[in-house]
């Protein structure tokens, strides 16, 4: 199956050669880790709490799968990763503002750290596409 990698022009990827915001295979969209980064770049985050990360996280997967031409009722798989566990309420809190009727499969993971310091949040997703 030939995958593709997924433009989506209202959202800034990292530097070139690094990763691609999603790769479709089939009626399959794999959403690369997401952090609060603004739509256009650049490296500073978006939000300085859990809730305001997942906000905008959430944000940038919404825009992401709608380049798919999908909703967020289309995501099936979510990892979301955060650097403090006792804060998942705040997580919790911004994906009902995305997410209506059943939430996606989801795993949630306390790590040590991210990318950067400042990021406390970043989620990947996979949604499929394909018809019932």
């Amino acid at each position: 199956m030939p995958r593709t990698k997924l433009p989506v022009p209202d959202v800034a990827e990292a530097g070139p050669g690094l990763w691609s915001n999603a790769i479709r295979a089939g009626d399959t969209l794999y959403i690369s880790g997401q952090v609060a980064r603004p739509f256009e770049g650049g490296t500073e985050m978006v939000g300085e709490n859990e809730y305001e990360q997942a906000r905008q996280i959430f944000s940038r997967i919404d825009r992401i799968i709608k380049a798919a031409g999908g909703t967020m009722d289309n995501l099936v798989k979510m990892t979301i990763y955060v650097v403090d566990i006792t804060k998942n309420t705040e997580v919790w809190r911004a994906r009902r503002e995305f997410f209506t009727g059943d939430f996606p499969a989801s795993t949630l993971v306390e790590v040590r750290s991210l990318a950067k310091p400042e990021v406390l949040v970043e989620i990947e997703a996979v949604a499929y596409l394909g018809g019932s």
